[in-house]
């Protein structure tokens, strides 16, 4: 049989996994898909951390331990997060190092309330950091206006940085900036530059969603014909950008000092709508030097019917103006697109880790009264924040 997965990693895609459970640390799950489907690499959020934590008693000894010790809700939920990322860094090890330190990483986010607030996020950046404590970690950040200059400080200090929630091509832009900039800074801060990774993650499935309820309600058959075009022109032209930016002199000053390009990472590449191939914003996006992160069932997706036609990005700019162009002429606004799902993104990853919280403090509770399995209580938290999605 053909080994799918094995021809896009050739085709120059890392393949990471957006999940994460200790479950799945301990029964060596995650282990046996980075061995025999080529997974490289692996995000979290605080939506997957909810439901990991509600649908185990993997995690009752620690939590029992955590209200024994009477720790407030906010370093309960950091201790059991931090443990399971750096079991997962760990896991990944092999990877990490047999990539030269480009793949093997394992993210973990910062508390999405204070993506508005730079000096929070950079503080909670460097203290994830030193709590998980390896190398092939990276922090996640948000590309909000305030979250660019926190990204650049925070790559600054040395640290590796996931750049999360990019839905609009100007923001990218500026995420590719703030990078070179922290890098430059690093650079003169003294660290080595060819320890300091960072992917930019682009998410793209949420933008066909948006778009097509709005092309819906339009309603024209102009505009019905559109759907499901708006999310892969998005990231091809994405792609465009990326080309320009690390072909630059002031990329190749960085690259010759040892850095590695920030990556761009394809993000909530499951499809939403069933009408649409399972595997189209995986197959769509196939481009040298990128990451595609996906739910384990993309990934098994891809390996049974995936198929791998090549660059299939750098050829399709104008067509994706094209897009651009026609959904413009048909009414739909893309700026207000984009400020919408950057808003929403935040705000239901709030959401989530405000679930999160609500349930550990119920786990914690149930733990100090010895009533047993204490993390079910969050299950119920956990399902509605699976709603939310997204990488």
């Amino acid at each position: 049989m053909t080994d799918k997965l094995n021809e896009l990693t050739a085709a120059g895609v890392a393949v990471w996994l957006d999940d994460l459970s200790r479950v799945r640390l301990s029964s060596g799950g995650l282990d046996q898909l980075r061995r025999e489907k080529h997974v490289a690499g692996v995000t979290t959020n605080p939506t997957i951390f909810a439901k990991a934590l509600s649908d185990a008693d993997e995690y009752n000894w620690q939590l029992r331990d955590l209200a024994t010790r009477d720790v407030d809700v906010e370093e309960a939920v950091r201790m059991l997060t931090t443990y399971d990322v750096r079991w997962a860094c760990d896991v990944m090890r092999p990877s990490y190092d047999g990539s030269d330190g480009v793949d093997g990483r394992v993210s973990i986010e910062v508390d999405p309330r204070s993506a508005h607030d730079a000096d929070k996020t950079v503080a909670e950046a460097k203290a994830l950091w030193w709590l998980v404590d390896r190398p092939n970690l990276y922090i996640k950040i948000p590309a909000t206006e305030e979250g660019l200059s926190a990204i650049t400080d925070t790559l600054a200090e040395g640290i590796s940085v996931n750049v999360t929630l990019i839905f609009g091509l100007d923001r990218y832009s500026a995420v590719m900036e703030a990078f070179l900039a922290g890098l430059e800074q690093a650079k003169a801060n003294g660290h080595d530059l060819s320890k300091i990774g960072s992917v930019a993650s682009f998410f793209v499935s949420r933008v066909d969603s948006e778009v097509d309820k709005r092309l819906e309600k339009v309603g024209s058959d102009q505009a019905k014909a559109l759907k499901g075009k708006a999310a892969v022109a998005n990231a091809q032209l994405a792609y465009e950008r990326y080309t320009e930016v690390f072909s630059s002199d002031r990329w190749k000053a960085l690259a010759a000092a040892g850095a590695h390009p920030q990556r761009p990472l394809w993000a909530s590449t499951s499809t939403k709508n069933p009408d649409y191939r399972d595997v189209i914003y995986v197959e769509e996006l196939i481009a040298p030097g990128t990451v595609n992160t996906m739910p384990e069932s993309v990934i098994h997706a891809y390996a049974d019917h995936g198929e791998t036609r090549g660059d299939t990005v750098t050829g399709a700019y104008d067509a994706a103006r094209k897009v651009f162009a026609d959904l413009e002429s048909v009414g739909v606004d893309m700026a207000d697109v984009i400020a919408t799902l950057e808003r929403e993104g935040v705000e239901k990853f709030e959401v989530s880790w405000q679930e999160l919280l609500d349930g550990v403090t119920k786990s914690l509770k149930a733990a100090a009264q010895g009533t047993g399995a204490p993390n079910k209580a969050a299950k119920g938290n956990a399902k509605a924040a699976d709603k939310a999605g997204g990488a």
